[in-house]
């Protein structure tokens, strides 16, 4: 059940890396301009943003795993019609169907949460956690070799081949959980939150395109905060929340999410840089020349360095509590793009880097479900890791926009053409050390021993105590 869960997860994170390779092709593949084919990427993001609550929500009502064989038939049939397409708005609904099934990952924590002994269960949920961004880490260059080799179609046909194993495993491997909450589904939280992130991860991902302090952008984040603030009022006046922002506001809670976005934002600052100092030109003098092959095999180890640590992540967190295992992990991180500014020469630089990454990220990542699961009650262990993972991608996006901006304002003129510049990358990496450093100071916050959960409502896993213990 574990393996299965677990590749699932990372089946579904490969969409977040598959179409990267083929991104520079895709105005010529689709017949569309640049600006309108990059929704191939940002259709993807706002649809996991929007699915990940919900369907979290869903499985603790109706079902995990009958939620998660819903994600996962979505992936498959967005992988579908992404592999018929040759136009424009095709791709955009497939991808969409892709970034729909991203509930996978939270899904899977809770079955785990439900099923596994208490022994088991740290290890595992560490895993599931960091298939995040094992995914993604050993996407790239798979996808680089089927682009490279076949037709781009391939890509999709490879991704719904995967989709199917996954769905065949689920069916035959993974139990129905039996804890379920009932109730009846918030629909208006549920449209509240979808657009109130709609308009700011919109803004966040576009802004550097339609301008920061263009009216459009500058729109979307009002209209981001005004429907956020009026969907928060909803949520704590209704019976029935989409999300309990009375436990969502507990300090374990809170505090943790809060940290997640800070590690976000610093995991995906590595995927940014790196790739790119590897593939500039070497007349830069700072760019290595590599191809796109080889610039994601310098990044794979740190997905399978990422899966190596998190049965280390769990034995830290049984033996230490989550929250140490949290801080280790970014100082880990921090570590890493330390030694970047000055080590971004030779290719084994990068490969070491990514790997020191790949082994922060693991820690925290794997600690985080034990944080989460330490503070809620099983019913409603799926919509607090569906938010958790939704800070996660906050964070990301937010990164993706600063590196963005710093890397366009900071360049190098090469033959005519403006190309970020040396001391651009190095500030990105800084900013990704600060970002680390920032979880870490915020990590301190959580508390050491909190209540799990009420009586009778008994929490598994390494970061419980009994009920009524405080910090």
């Amino acid at each position: 059940m574990v393996a299965v869960l677990a590749f699932a997860g990372i089946v579904v994170s490969l969409m977040q890396t598959l179409v990267i390779p083929i991104v520079p092709e895709l105005p010529k593949l689709l017949d569309a301009p640049a600006s309108d084919t990059a929704w191939a990427v940002t259709a993807t993001l706002l649809a996991a943003a929007v699915a990940t609550p919900v369907m979290g929500r869903l499985g603790d009502m109706y079902g995990k795993r009958r939620m998660l064989l819903v994600s996962v038939v979505m992936l498959i049939g967005g992988s579908v019609v992404c592999a018929l397409s040759d136009s424009l708005i095709p791709m955009i609904a497939g991808r969409v169907l892709q970034g729909l099934a991203s509930g996978v990952i939270p899904l899977g924590i809770s079955i785990m949460r439900d099923e596994l002994p208490a022994d088991r269960l740290g290890s595992a949920t560490a895993l599931m956690s960091a298939s995040l961004g094992i995914g993604g880490a050993l996407g790239l260059p798979a996808a680089a070799v089927i682009a490279d080799n076949f037709d781009w179609h391939v890509l999709f046909w490879t991704s719904a081949v995967m989709g199917v194993l996954a769905l065949v495993c689920v069916v035959l491997f993974v139990p129905e959980s039996a804890v379920r909450t009932g109730g009846r589904f918030d629909l208006v939280g549920a449209v509240g939150l979808a657009a109130g992130l709609v308009c700011l991860l919109l803004a966040i991902s576009k802004g550097a395109d339609w301008g920061w302090t263009g009216g459009t952008t500058l729109g979307l984040f009002a209209a981001a905060v005004l429907i956020l603030l009026a969907w928060g009022w909803w949520e704590l006046r209704t019976g029935e929340p989409l999300v309990d922002l009375r436990t969502t506001a507990r300090r374990q809670v809170l505090v943790t999410n809060l940290a997640s976005i800070a590690v976000g934002f610093a995991m995906f600052a590595m995927s940014l840089v790196l790739p790119q100092l590897l593939q500039l030109p070497a007349q830069t003098g700072y760019g290595l020349g590599k191809s796109m092959l080889v610039a994601g095999l310098c990044l794979a180890p740190s997905g399978l360095v990422m899966m190596a640590t998190a049965p280390v992540s769990a034995a830290v967190s049984r033996a230490r509590g989550p929250k140490v295992t949290l801080m280790i992990g970014v100082l880990i991180v921090a570590v890493g793009y330390g030694l970047n500014i000055v080590l971004m020469s030779q290719v084994w630089h990068f490969i070491l880097i990514a790997c020191i990454i790949g082994a922060g990220i693991g820690f925290a990542y794997g600690s985080m479900p034990a944080l989460i699961m330490g503070a809620v009650p099983p019913s409603e262990t799926a919509a607090a890791n569906s938010l958790n993972t939704l800070m996660r991608s906050l964070g990301t996006s937010t990164a993706s926009a600063v590196a963005g901006v710093i890397l366009a304002q900071m360049t190098t003129d090469l033959g005519g053409y403006a190309l970020p510049s040396e001391n651009a990358f190095k500030v990105v990496l800084a900013v990704g050390a600060g970002a680390a450093l920032l979880a870490f100071v915020v990590a301190a916050f959580i508390p050491r021993h909190v209540a799990a959960s009420p009586v009778g409502a008994p929490v598994a896993g390494p970061a419980a105590e009994p009920a009524g213990v405080k910090s």
